[in-house]
């Protein structure tokens, strides 16, 4: 892995860093900053990583790219999806590039975050993050003294979550990655701007979207809810079909499949309806595919989405996606592209292990089968006690100890300087 992206640092320090870098991130170190990186790595000071990531001269989105070429060289499969999806990182503050108050999943409510649209390939392979695109708030991009602060670019834009997604969905396509679906929540299915960008690709679509999303009928005269849609379907319209294997067994839902083309719609729209058979939940998609597809295929597509969360939960719990301490919009992306890349190492190296796909996961991992295919997380707990051990002295240890100490108390002063300044000019 680290061959492979050797070529885009001109000088060797530089390559020995990020290795270092890399290195640590794997490893079971409970703060994966820069201190704590460096700390575990050997280092007797963070400044080597901290320079990697603000002022070293190497090129983020280069290495993006081996990222993306890395995971579809080893997950690469015919039914993969794209998954666009956003996640939010709690921070304190107001320097932080892209920090607002915003309502993020991660708190489920609305807290002073950093957002941003990241791009998963999934596969029956496996699943890893190949893109991810910083989302900057009105907020931000309407004031450019503040954004210049942050080392933002000045051609950069306002855009929305779904513009972001579509950004980087073309640059996937264009970067020579052959898919052909995409599945999103809500809050790209409710965007037809973004629908119609896909469909302008040629890709299919199974999209989320809202209860009270309106679709055409009557040769596109009158629009109605999908919810209404779905209360007016007969028992005899929903099928009991698995969206696919989860961690406790099928996935069983009952699906109810419309075709809009008959109520007005263009060519190869359609309305997929899923609903839990024990609550009676209701989700709603919109589908579109360039060729005909039967119901099946939608439905496993419709499937896949979930696997983002996974994604992010093995990217933040392994990998430390979100331990960044970083301000600038340099840092944010190289510290991300660096944690994108450790993920998709632990996804080759599970995909290198696992079972034929012919094979029946539920019959394979039954106890009279032998254990589980090797996991993401049980690859990254090997390979640090197996592979990636660094032998720390207890000086070493206890230099880090008094520097972290003295670094606070020069902080701690600067602080309360600052606070009697401004005490003392009101």
């Amino acid at each position: 892995m680290m061959d492979r992206i050797a070529g885009r640092f001109g000088r060797v320090e530089p390559r020995r860093t990020v290795r270092a870098f890399v290195l640590g991130l794997l490893s079971d170190v409970e703060n994966k900053s820069c201190w704590g990186l460096a700390e575990q790595t050997g280092y007797a000071r963070p400044d080597p990583l901290q320079r990697l990531l603000r002022t070293a001269c190497w090129d983020a989105e280069a290495i993006r790219d081996d990222v993306r070429d890395l995971v579809v060289e080893h997950l690469g499969h015919p039914d993969a999806v794209l998954v666009p999806d956003e996640t939010g990182d709690l921070k304190k503050g107001v320097h932080t590039v892209g920090i607002q108050r915003q309502y993020t999943g991660t708190a489920g409510r609305i807290e002073n975050a950093q957002v941003a649209v990241f791009l998963a390939y999934a596969s029956p392979r496996g699943r890893a993050l190949i893109d991810r695109r910083l989302y900057l708030p009105v907020s931000w991009t309407d004031d450019q003294v503040r954004c210049a602060a942050a080392g933002v670019p000045a051609e950069i834009r306002f855009a929305t979550k779904p513009q972001l997604a579509g950004d980087m969905i073309d640059a996937a396509l264009d970067g020579g990655v052959a898919v052909g679906w995409v599945a999103a929540d809500e809050v790209y299915g409710n965007d037809p701007a973004f629908r119609a960008r896909l469909r302008s690709r040629g890709l299919g679509y199974v999209l989320a979207v809202s209860c009270d999303h309106r679709v055409p009928i009557d040769g596109g005269t009158i629009r109605v809810r999908a919810d209404r849609l779905a209360a007016d379907l007969p028992a005899s319209g929903w099928q009991r079909m698995s969206a696919g294997a989860g961690s406790k067994g099928p996935r069983w839902y009952d699906w109810a499949w419309l075709d809009l083309t008959l109520t007005g719609g263009e060519p190869g729209h359609t309305l997929l309806i899923r609903r839990h058979p024990g609550t009676g939940e209701l989700a709603f998609y919109r589908c579109w595919s360039p060729r005909p597809v039967p119901l099946a295929a939608l439905v496993r597509v419709a499937g896949v989405r979930w696997m983002v969360e996974e994604t992010f939960q093995a990217g933040k719990g392994q990998v430390g996606l979100d331990q960044h301490q970083l301000r600038q919009w340099i840092g944010w992306h190289r510290f991300t592209v660096l944690a994108m890349l450790a993920l998709a190492f632990l996804a080759a190296c599970a995909a290198s292990t696992a079972p034929p796909t012919s094979v029946d996961p539920y019959r394979y991992a039954r106890a009279d089968n032998g254990p589980i295919r090797l996991t993401v997380n049980e690859i990254r707990r090997l390979f640090t006690h197996l592979v990636n051990t660094t032998i720390l002295t207890i000086e070493h240890r206890l230099r880090w100890s008094l520097w972290r100490r003295k670094h606070q108390a020069r902080a701690r002063h600067c602080h309360y300087n600052r606070r009697r300044t401004a005490e003392l000019g009101t």
